[in-house]
């Protein structure tokens, strides 16, 4: 019996042996009432119009836009799967209520400390994004699935990244946390819960490895500067012996080079200048001797 708004009831995912089990025990819980439950179902009408009207505001319970309600009547399921959202009447003495949030949960994963497949100890620790799909699921199948999901999270973590590289951790974040989620949701399909999401936050290395990939990466970046330096050394020389050739191929071009030199010197207004002397001046003088 309720009043207000109500929504259809969430199917499960599996439409298979799940849906099939959950309708038997609806109906064989409702054929199938002992004689102690009809009469404590008689005492608490009885005592509900003895107290009536203050007993009214205990038969009476509401649930939010983003909640569901699972009642159990004399520890059985009710037929007709959640109730809610909005105003619905309970029979306080034997019904017992448990509310579902569908709102889209969250935990951080505890920091894992793994071992990767090259035989790094690395420090890993995530978060994980789920909500309820199936809230009858979620409260029949698993004692508490946000405890039993996250301990499967922690669980799943440590045995994904353990065939990992440090290499393929660091650098494939993406398709890790794809396969985590992918793992997650399928083992958890059989609580009615729905992993929308895992990231990773971060990936921690020892002290010494961090010394060791820097001290590595500073050896690369030297290396790197030497070979560039050479290749330097290298086009500079090539590009002065093509310009050595083609003053050679012409002695005014020699000339004009001195006089640049010197416009050059003299425009820093110094008290010297050293001016260069062709060896080949000095040879004729001498040859004319």
């Amino acid at each position: 019996m309720s009043s207000g708004i109500e929504m259809e009831p969430v199917l499960p995912r599996s439409s298979g042996a799940s849906d099939r089990r959950m309708t038997t025990t609806g109906n064989d819980d409702a054929e199938s009432m002992s004689f102690c439950t009809y009469v404590l179902w008689f005492f608490s009408l009885l005592l509900l119009l003895i107290t009536f009207p203050v007993s009214i505001w205990f038969c009476f319970k509401t649930v939010a836009e983003y909640e569901r309600a699972i009642i159990l009547r004399v520890g059985r399921l009710l037929p007709g799967g959640p109730k809610g959202p909005g105003l619905f009447f309970i029979i306080p003495c034997i019904d017992d209520i448990r509310v579902v949030d569908l709102r889209t949960l969250s935990f951080d994963v505890p920091p894992q400390e793994v071992l990767s497949k090259d035989s790094v100890t690395v420090t890993v620790d995530a978060v994980v994004y789920f909500r309820v799909q199936d809230p009858t699921m979620a409260v029949i199948n698993v004692e508490n699935y946000k405890r039993s999901t996250e301990l499967l999270a922690a669980t799943t973590l440590r045995n994904v990244l353990g065939t990992k590289t440090l290499a393929e951790m660091l650098s494939h974040r993406e398709e890790i946390s794809n396969t985590l989620q992918s793992l997650l949701d399928e083992a958890t399909d059989p609580w009615g819960v729905k992993v929308e999401r895992v990231e990773i936050k971060d990936v921690r290395l020892p002290t010494q490895m961090q010394r060791a990939m820097a001290a590595e990466a500073e050896a690369s970046r030297e290396a790197r500067a030497k070979v560039i330096a050479a290749e330097g050394e290298q086009n500079a020389s090539r590009a002065l012996k093509e310009a050595a050739d083609i003053i050679a191929e012409s002695p005014n071009a020699l000339q004009l080079r001195y006089l640049q030199t010197l416009n050059s010197i003299s425009a820093e207004k110094n008290s010297t200048i050293v001016f260069p002397l062709p060896v080949d001046l000095l040879s004729g003088f001498m040859n004319s001797k």
